[in-house]
């Protein structure tokens, strides 16, 4: 096994990588943060209050972590971040999982990006304008002469990501008034059409993995509806370019949106895992597991399935109960059998609890045998340490043994408010177990 830091583990980045390594029986994560975010509800090893990537005491910091934890790989889980520690992957005591610094430093500018590629036909215009420009006569004109028939210019910002800072100028106030709002910005052709990510994966040189998906909605920057889409050979042809150019070793990607001609144009390109790389890594492409191998020197292939997916993304709900127990009196109808189907959600809370070794006790008043029920709903009762068949005129208070630290589950009100009111347990309906969920591994 190998000891793996994502840092920073709560990005969006940081969680995909969780989602796809979590069940890996080769690592174990440790998920690093430099603020209260969302990754100690996720990694089960979490270090709180790494210094920021700009502190002067980070790299010492970082170096005591690894030693503190035996890391032997770090993940950045953020653009400055990849970047930041490829710079100082020769100073860290542990393998940064990253492509070369001169790829990254490429690829967290987009002005280089352009640069670097402009002999290429995919690269957008570029206008070369900077805030300073608007109060020189001589350049004003200039501006005024390449733009004239330009309007509406994009504007985004240079290093940045998720959309964020991005403007339309349609203008020259517009844009006089952007650049001054933002004079990090850069000035490039608009481009109308839908928008594609195309997700890669490149290994000593080669380009194993290149498929497109479309993000049909995007919410702050990330992409939170997209689907899989067949990846023309223009596409194909772009990728290749790309990573012959450039030197990545693992995931990467890069966005493309058509132009009026209806002809590809590049966006940027990112040495990372992305977010929403969760969709392809579901058609069988985990793309950071092979990335680790990828750069422990192991040889990988890959293998997908051809069908069509889409992804949908929506917040969702992580909870810290400070609730101590060790037994569950849970009902049965209604409860663990709803609607004429088994409670499969509630069924996962159960095994956890048999992960945590915490009894179970089923509390009934199912007038058929229960243990006949049980078996044709093929659940085992030696998932239950007992079971209580009651009738309907006894009240379930009595049964509840308050030697052992107890909760109790019922789909009733009624049940619930007589154990809360008599026996001053917590008492839980079924919307409400989704806070008992430990999503640590």
């Amino acid at each position: 096994m190998k000891n793996v830091l994502v840092f920073p583990c709560g990005s969006e980045i940081g969680l995909e990588i969780n989602n796809a390594l979590k069940y890996c029986k080769d690592f174990v994560l440790f998920g690093g943060s430099s603020i209260d975010d969302h990754g100690k509800y996720v990694y089960n090893n979490y270090i709180p209050n790494i210094p920021f990537i700009d502190d002067d005491n980070f790299l010492e910091f970082i170096n005591s972590v690894i030693e503190k934890y035996s890391i032997d790989l770090i993940y950045p889980a953020h653009d400055d971040v990849v970047l930041k520690l490829a710079q100082l992957k020769n100073q860290l005591n542990a393998h940064v999982v990253v492509s070369n610094d001169r790829t990254c430093d490429i690829c967290r500018s987009k002005s280089k990006t352009y640069d670097f590629f402009k002999d290429e036909n995919f690269i957008p215009k570029y206008y070369d304008i900077k805030k300073d420009d608007f109060y020189s006569d001589e350049k004003v004109e200039k501006i005024n002469k390449v733009l004239d028939k330009e309007f509406p210019i994009f504007l985004k910002p240079d290093v940045g990501q998720g959309a964020k800072g991005v403007a339309i100028a349609n203008n020259f106030d517009d844009l006089k008034h952007h650049f001054n709002e933002n004079p990090g910005l850069i000035a490039v052709e608009y481009l109308p059409y839908e928008e594609y990510t195309i997700d890669c994966f490149s290994s000593n040189d080669r380009l194993l993995y290149c498929e497109k998906r479309e993000r049909i909605r995007v919410k702050d920057g990330i992409s939170v509806n997209a689907t899989t889409i067949k990846t023309e050979q223009i596409i194909k042809d772009i990728a290749k370019k790309i990573n012959s150019k450039l030197s990545f070793d693992g995931a990467w990607f890069f966005q493309l949106k058509k132009d009026k001609n209806n002809q590809y144009k590049l966006l940027e390109i990112a040495p990372r895992i992305a977010g929403t790389m969760a969709l392809h890594r579901n058609t069988g492409i985990n793309f950071p597991l092979l990335t680790l191998y990828s750069h422990l020197g192991i040889d990988v292939n890959v293998m997908t399935n051809d069908n069509k997916l889409t992804i949908d993304r929506a917040l969702m709900n992580r909870f810290k109960y400070e609730i101590n127990y060790n037994r569950v009196y849970l009902d049965f109808d209604d409860t663990v059998f709803v609607k004429g189907k088994v409670n499969t959600f509630l069924m996962m809370f159960l095994y956890q609890c048999v992960n945590e070794n915490k009894e179970i006790i089923l509390i009934t008043k199912h007038v058929k045998n229960i243990k006949e029920t049980l078996k044709e709903l093929k659940i085992d009762i030696n998932l239950f340490n007992d079971i209580i068949s009651l009738t309907k005129d006894d009240e379930k208070y009595k049964f509840i043994d308050l030697s052992v630290a107890s909760i109790f589950i019922d789909d009733s009100f009624s049940e619930r408010f007589s154990i809360s009111d008599k026996l001053n347990i917590p008492v839980f309906d079924l919307d409400a177990i989704e806070s008992l969920i430990n999503w640590k591994m």
